[in-house]
């Protein structure tokens, strides 16, 4: 069986492997327009998933004014069912700083009940971003 692994990403290999995922899935199969899909990048911590040594995740963290902010949570179709959006978001949150506050995210829809599980709550009215429908989620755990 392979190992499901989440790392912390440490060169420009692994970041190009975290990119060319989030392409594949927001801009190739979500249709997000790819000027919305590539900000922040400078000021952000990003991870990949790796399942055997194949890429197939990719998710990032950055602190905004508000507090910190998990993002681009994005999965392979191929590998999807395969709790890998579970590991990425377990990897993510034990990787925010100690003192981190108030953590958030905007989830897609299908998305909110992973979220759920590790503590978070939806808050406010569903909107649209690049053309998904999100809700924003406040951590209360």
């Amino acid at each position: 069986m392979d190992t499901l692994e989440v790392i912390k990403i440490s060169n420009q290999e692994q970041l190009e492997d975290a990119f060319a995922i989030r392409k594949k899935v927001f801009v190739d199969e979500q249709h997000c327009p790819p000027e919305l899909e590539w900000e922040n990048e400078d000021v952000s911590t990003h991870f990949l998933a790796l399942l055997g040594q194949q890429p197939c995740g990719a998710c990032r963290w950055r602190k905004t004014d508000k507090g910190y902010k998990l993002e681009r949570f994005a999965v392979l179709k191929e590998f999807r069912g395969k709790r890998i959006g579970q590991a990425m978001v377990a990897a993510v949150l034990a990787d925010l700083p100690e003192d981190h506050q108030f953590v958030y995210l905007n989830a897609q829809l299908d998305a909110v009940s992973l979220y759920s599980k590790f503590g978070f709550a939806a808050e406010g009215p569903q909107f649209e971003e690049a053309g998904i429908m999100h809700v924003k989620m406040v951590r209360k755990a």
